[in-house]
């Protein structure tokens, strides 16, 4: 099984090093994926010891590296919404075909946020 693409049910959002991401830190907009390499708790949906919430170098910390919150046993930060490029790629991708047909509500919601 390969990480490229799944599904965070905790979260309700597409995760793995195939989806193009901000870090989830408020103060920070840099550019990630939602790959095992930034996610807090560094297994996948965190582990035991992380909120599985997705974040760059300058905002993981430890081992496993986590987030500020989780290393202060804070509650997580709020994730930050998927990025344009992203809802684009499942509007549009020929591989994202079934899946629009099946989620007729959600893909309405994504043109409603990209239009």
């Amino acid at each position: 099984m390969g990480w490229s693409i799944g599904f965070d049910g905790d979260w309700n959002r597409d995760i793995g090093y195939g989806v193009p991401a901000v870090c989830d830190h408020p103060k920070c907009d840099a550019k990630i994926d939602r790959g095992l390499s930034y996610v807090c708790g560094g297994d996948p949906y965190g582990g035991d010891k992380g909120c599985g919430l997705y974040f760059c170098g300058d905002h993981l910390a430890g081992d496993p590296e986590r987030c500020e919150r989780c290393l202060a046993g804070q509650p997580p930060f709020n994730p930050k919404p998927d990025v344009d490029e992203w809802l684009e790629w499942k509007l549009n991708d020929e591989s994202w075909a079934d899946w629009r047909r099946t989620h007729p509500e959600a893909v309405e919601k994504i043109r409603e946020r990209v239009s």
